[in-house]
């Protein structure tokens, strides 16, 4: 399983990184011979651009949002753009994987009918439990957030990525962690602050969530360009002693055989 970081500033695009944006891929043979796979883990504002720098966005096989605010899911309305009226003609429907209302909300976000919305390039799939996409199996599991939100627990090739969204310390988070090869945490608050609760993390509260569900790698996304990342980073290494650095536009993890 391949991470690429195609965006990872917090909260709004910022001077040299859309917002959150993750490419998965892998290999596997579904019965009709071996291919690469490839999921989106959100799709927030402005990623579809560098997207376009990492790979065909039209061999994307499945979306998965962690939630609906703009900066995880915006882009898929230029993304259905791109699939509707694509000049090799309309694509096929992919699916996309989000919260309850995830297709009205699209649909209103591109002032389309609610009734017809997005649906002809996207299959609109609640989180209601796990579910398989060719050679990942994701665990969708809630996590504490002003809207209905979830982290993401991504298995494949023998490895586990855990995907935090957006959240603040929880016991789904601890969940969504527990043994992962890598723990992907956003670490939009720094401690010291009169932070509001149930919203986002410190670098301290990602570093000891990954101490404490003995994740083997952490890194941190999701900084909000008015804050320097190298105070997150401190946090987190002052409660978490094993890897840990801060994402970056085009970093590449190579997870599992």
């Amino acid at each position: 399983m391949r991470l690429t970081v195609v965006g990872c500033s917090g909260s709004y695009p910022g001077p040299t990184s859309p917002a959150s944006c993750y490419l998965l891929e892998a290999e596997h043979d579904d019965g009709t011979g071996p291919r690469t796979w490839r999921v989106l883990v959100d799709l927030g504002s402005g990623a579809l651009g560098p997207l376009q720098a990492v790979v065909d966005p039209l061999s994307i096989d499945a979306v998965l949002l962690s939630h609906l605010h703009a900066d995880h899911c915006l882009d898929l309305c230029g993304y259905h753009v791109l699939r509707r009226y694509h000049p090799d003609g309309a694509q096929p429907r992919i699916p996309v994987y989000g919260p309850e209302g995830t297709a009205d909300r699209m649909a209103r976000a591109y002032d389309l009918p609610l009734e017809t919305g997005m649906h002809e390039e996207f299959d609109f799939r609640v989180w209601d439990g796990p579910v398989r996409v060719g050679p990942f199996a994701v665990d969708p599991v809630p996590v504490d957030h002003p809207v209905p939100a979830f982290g993401l627990r991504i298995e494949a090739d023998g490895a586990v990525l855990a995907y935090s969204g957006d959240t603040g310390p929880c016991t789904g988070l601890d969940r969504v962690a527990t043994d992962a090869d890598l723990f992907l945490a956003e670490a939009s608050f720094e401690e010291g602050v009169d932070n509001p609760p149930n919203l986002h993390l410190t670098g301290a509260e990602c570093g000891d969530t990954a101490t404490r569900a003995a994740a083997r790698r952490l890194v941190l996304t999701h900084v909000p360009p008015w804050h320097d990342p190298a105070v997150v980073l401190a946090e987190a290494t002052a409660t978490y002693d094993g890897p840990v650095e801060l994402a970056r536009p085009g970093s590449v993890y190579e997870l599992g055989s």
